[in-house]
């Protein structure tokens, strides 16, 4: 990981799945942990109203989260453990040893829509990492309440920074000393209300609060009831000692709808006040409006005095609890997979988003094909040996993998005793772990494989995480469903495209060439550029083309037009007579499409070359003094638009030594990129690269389109140098 130190790092938080170990944890001086002095320390010296500290895992590339502060851990539940490629603040943070900046919920939407999805809030936050010079330690979050600046406040990222770099010392000195950092408690406690004592005692206060005429109660932190009085527990429908203690959409059964609780979430994430309305069966609709701070919430109920009839028509709050951790998750990893777009791309998403969360420590995927399993691929394993064991078993075989697929039932094996007890160890396919997960992935009603999940540890399975890991099973089903898909388009498009170009160049007498083509990145990975070398003894003809488009038609299209110019060269036709030709037949076979096209006419034994040009960018000469010259001559429309279109022929100078440069638009052209700039830095180019070898000037030239992630248009070149 860029920036992540190599060796093991010194901070380690207990497995999500586990009770963490509480044992002594590195104290300050006065004795309060390390952790939760800092991270309180720093939301007090910004103003921020909630946080976490993330630690690094030892050898394993994943920050877990080791305290949190102002808010539920419930909330954060998807991100307990995350990869450090997550694209996600915190992640980025310890990654790229940088401070991120979110500034509300439409940044936040825009950056980290994974993020947005699960807390779609107002609210802002800052990521910085926990390191020094020789390592990274882990990272820290922090949240402002919605309406923070756009910008990143200035004085607020540098006190932040400086309680990082403080912890970071702190957290190497423990490491040296070998003092083990362990979680520590997360801080939720209510302190006490401030200005209250003395001046209304708590009699007092309820019977007060009891005069008023709707309901009052409070929620902490957590949304457990603290304090209800009788009015409002008339209107819910339950007497005090029922709410006291618990939560409300616990408690009450028409109040398990997933949206109530939401608003809880909402209230203190983004600290603004949020109300909605529900019914209390049979018929008595309520008004709740929250009012959140950083010590809980107060809850206002009363009648509601006018309801919409689109809630009265609406569906009934179902009696089923609901979690919104288990929700949380599963919108995490939709929103993931959304993104997914081949196979290598769910198995690396399934293994950073959903095997750190679980506490999974290794995954792999396995689809069938002809009656057998096949490995779609792996993350986790310390030998890809044991994973080639699952490889080509055949469906007929009674293996927890195999009967995952073919049955659609999950399996959840806890312990090996318990894994054996069902399957053979021969059968079992034993891979050095002690628990594992066996998911069906189902998608449109038939199976498309199995994930694996598999466990360091003995990890049981209650009923809510088998729950979840189903669900999550078939989202996975669906992104790697899509993703097959895509795999087999990709190959047929560049299996087509591979077809149609020319395998390799033929040596010519007296002409060196070297020829490459990089397909836009927008569409199938196919596209309508092209290039040839034809030789026609004495002589020899080089050509490059673009027809319109980024697809299938345009890449048939583009291979006629390949084997129509070497018809018309090798038949002995002139350089204007094969662009007429050519032009003809594009127009007579219907095709909608228009196409580019440059042709030269090769003839080193006298030192020259005669070009025709149909709408081609002009090609670069590089005479043997190193100089360059654009050699825009006159030429012709387009191929395809007019049927009488004639193409006028100019000779070029081709002496010893010299070079050409032929090349398609994509080379030149971007958005916001002046044409006549880009040539003439093209040109540049070409006149410093000196007396280098084709092949390696010619990947020098697009090598900064091959590294790009996204190529809006083909790029097609081709180098020509007479010896």
């Amino acid at each position: 990981m860029v920036g992540v130190s190599d060796g093991q790092p010194p901070g380690q938080a207990a497995p999500a799945h586990e009770e963490p170990d509480r044992g002594p944890a590195p104290r300050e001086p006065g004795g309060g942990p390390l952790l939760s002095l800092a991270l309180t320390a720093m939301l007090e010296d910004v103003g921020a109203h909630s946080g976490a500290v993330y630690l690094r895992v030892p050898d394993e590339p994943v920050l877990e989260m080791a305290v949190m502060v102002g808010l539920p851990r419930a909330f954060a539940a998807p991100w307990e453990r995350v990869g450090l490629s997550a694209p996600i603040p915190v992640a980025e943070a310890a990654r790229e040893r940088r401070a991120v900046w979110v500034g509300g919920e439409e940044e936040m939407a825009r950056r980290y829509p994974r993020i947005s999805v699960v807390l779609p809030y107002p609210f802002g936050l800052a990521a910085l990492p926990v390191a020094t010079d020789s390592a990274v330690y882990g990272a820290v979050f922090v949240t402002w309440p919605g309406g923070r600046p756009a910008e990143p406040q200035g004085e607020d990222l540098r006190r932040l920074a400086q309680a990082c770099d403080r912890l970071a010392r702190q957290l190497e000195r423990a490491a040296t000393e070998g003092r083990p950092l362990r979680p520590e408690p997360d801080l939720l406690a209510t302190p006490p209300p401030e200005g209250l004592t003395g001046s209304l005692g708590s009699a007092e206060a309820a019977r007060m609060v009891a005069r008023l005429p709707y309901g009052l109660c409070s929620l902490d932190l957590n949304g457990h009831v603290s304090f209800a009085n009788a009015a409002a527990a008339e209107l819910l429908g339950v007497d005090v000692a029922t709410l006291l203690g618990n939560q409300p959409w616990a408690t009450l059964p028409w109040l398990r709808d997933p949206m109530y609780e939401d608003r809880y979430r909402a209230a203190l994430i983004s600290q603004q006040v949020t109300s909605f309305v529900a019914m209390r069966p049979p018929g008595t609709w309520l008004s709740f409006r929250l009012y959140p701070s950083t010590t809980g919430l107060s809850v206002r109920i009363s009648r509601a005095r006018a309801v919409s009839e689109l809630y009265r028509a609406g569906p009934q709050p179902g009696d089923a609890p609901s979690r919104l951790v288990t929700i949380s998750q599963v919108l995490s990893l939709a929103g993931a997979l959304t993104e997914a777009v081949g196979v290598q791309d769910v198995v690396e998403l399934v293994a950073q988003e959903l095997a750190p969360a679980i506490g999974s420590r290794a995954v792999v995927l396995l689809g069938s094909r002809a009656g057998r399993l096949h490995v779609l691929g792996h993350r986790g394993y310390p030998d890809a040996h044991i994973v080639e064991r699952f490889d080509g078993t055949p469906l007929t075989e009674p293996t927890p993998g195999v009967q995952a697929l073919t049955s659609g039932v999950p399996g959840f094996f806890a312990s090996q005793p318990e894994l054996e007890r069902l399957y053979p160890s021969r059968q079992a396919t034993p891979d050095g772990f002690a628990a594992w997960a066996y998911l069906p992935l189902i998608a449109s009603g038939r199976p498309v494989g199995t994930c694996v999940l598999a466990y360091t540890e003995p990890h049981p399975f209650p009923a809510d995480e088998r729950a979840v890991l189903t669900s999550l099973g078939g989202l996975i089903a669906q992104a790697l469903e899509r993703a097959l898909l895509y795999d087999v388009k990709h190959q047929l498009a560049h299996g087509l495209q591979e077809a149609l170009l020319p395998h390799s160049l033929p040596r010519l007498p007296g002409i060196d060439a070297a020829a490459r083509y990089l397909p836009a990145t927008r569409g199938m990975d196919i596209g309508g550029d092209f290039y040839d070398l034809v030789p026609s003894p004495p002589l020899a003809a080089a050509v490059i083309g673009d027809v319109q488009g980024h697809n299938v038609t345009a890449a048939g299209l583009m291979g006629q037009i390949r084997t129509a110019v070497r018809a018309y060269t090798t038949v002995g036709h002139s350089p204007g007579e094969v662009m007429s030709a050519t032009n003809r037949l594009l127009i007579e076979l219907g095709s909608e499409l228009f196409a580019s096209c440059l042709y030269l006419r090769l003839d080193p034994g006298h030192g020259r070359a005669v070009m025709a040009r149909a709408g081609h960018p002009p090609p670069l000469l590089r005479r043997p003094g190193g100089r360059v010259k654009v050699l825009d001559r006159a030429g012709g429309p387009l191929l395809g638009i007019d049927t009488a279109a004639a193409y006028a022929t100019t000779e070029v100078e081709l002496a010893p030594g010299a070079l050409l440069l032929l090349y398609t638009d994509g080379l030149i052209e971007s958005p916001g990129t002046d044409i006549g700039d880009a040539l003439a830095e093209l040109s540049e180019r070409l006149a410093a690269c000196g007396n280098v070898p084709l092949d390696e000037l010619a990947d020098g030239l697009v090598a900064q389109y091959a590294a790009g992630e996204e190529r809006i248009d083909d790029v097609a070149l081709m180098l020509l140098r007479a010896r």
